[in-house]
């Protein structure tokens, strides 16, 4: 599989680091190991979701009952969210860490990965959530804790990016 384990080994060991206890998901090809150490580690919360918007509530919840989360999702899942992102995580100020596969880029093969590509970042930007990329394998534990922070001190969404530089080994 052309999904970097290794590289996911790291953006895991990051989340974990600074102390998330939940990850909540749907199947996605660039989240595949992600989801698999969540699932396999007994430290962790793993909760397999229906649809992404789950997610929000899943992570409100978290905050509630003092757990920090990670919503893993791809970037079309961030798109189908948008409303419980809004009417709920924003409104109620919840500390919400969106780990984002940001498909539909420069190098990507799948026709149908390319709208909610180029419709991630605007729709960021609409919504006032701080987003930043997670490209380099020596920078994802800063980019996460700094992520991490900044969602609790602004109890606010915030998004990162795992981009194709980051994810994929081409074979």
């Amino acid at each position: 599989m052309p999904v970097s384990e290794t590289n996911s080994r790291v953006v895991y060991a990051a989340l974990k680091s600074c102390g998330i206890g939940l990850c909540s998901a749907l199947p996605e090809t660039w989240l595949v190991h992600l989801i698999r150490m969540a699932d396999d580690d007994p430290e962790m919360i793993f909760l397999r979701l229906a649809k992404e918007e789950e997610g929000v509530g899943v992570s409100a919840g978290a905050h509630f009952a003092g757990v920090k989360s990670a919503m893993l999702m791809q970037n079309h899942g961030f798109l189908a969210s948008v409303n419980g992102i809004v009417s709920f995580a924003q409104l109620y100020r919840i500390p919400l860490l969106m780990v984002i596969s940001y498909r539909g880029h420069f190098g990507e093969r799948d026709t149908w990965q390319t709208q909610g590509g180029s419709s991630t970042e605007p729709v960021l930007r609409a919504l006032g959530i701080p987003f930043a990329f997670l490209d380099d394998p020596e920078k994802v534990a800063r980019r996460v804790t700094e992520a991490q922070t900044l969602a609790y001190s602004r109890l606010h969404p915030v998004a990162l990016l795992l981009t194709r530089e980051l994810m994929w080994e081409e074979s």
